[in-house]
């Protein structure tokens, strides 16, 4: 039964979705906006704002635990230098999500999600 699991599926398989998160956290923690579906901007929030929460922490540890769930080293350098010490006094939401007119080519609700 799927009572409780709110996780959306994007009609992807399990790879294909992870794959899918972790790109566009990727892109919002080098570009710090982007703009995609409202959907996958609400599915991508808890798991930034995870990240960052490990950012906080400087450790070797939390270090090797965001370049094993982004896959790539550059992207967690960005979080321990920049991200983690600028909310170091904040206790969460880093993120914000401001809902944009629908697209024009299918309709499709779409929204920026950006760090505050």
């Amino acid at each position: 039964m799927r009572h409780h699991k709110q996780n959306r599926k994007f009609g992807l398989e399990r790879g294909q979705r992870r794959a899918l998160l972790k790109s566009l956290a990727l892109a919002l923690i080098k570009h710090k906006k982007i703009t995609t579906t409202e959907a996958k901007a609400k599915e991508l929030r808890p798991l930034v704002e995870k990240l960052v929460t490990r950012a906080k922490i400087k450790t070797l540890a939390s270090r090797r635990l965001l370049v094993a769930r982004l896959g790539a080293e550059e992207a967690a350098k960005e979080l321990l230098d920049t991200l983690g010490p600028k909310y170091g006094k904040r206790t969460g939401g880093y993120t914000r999500i401001v809902k944009l007119p629908r697209r024009l080519s299918d309709g499709g609700k779409m929204a920026v999600i950006e760090f505050i």
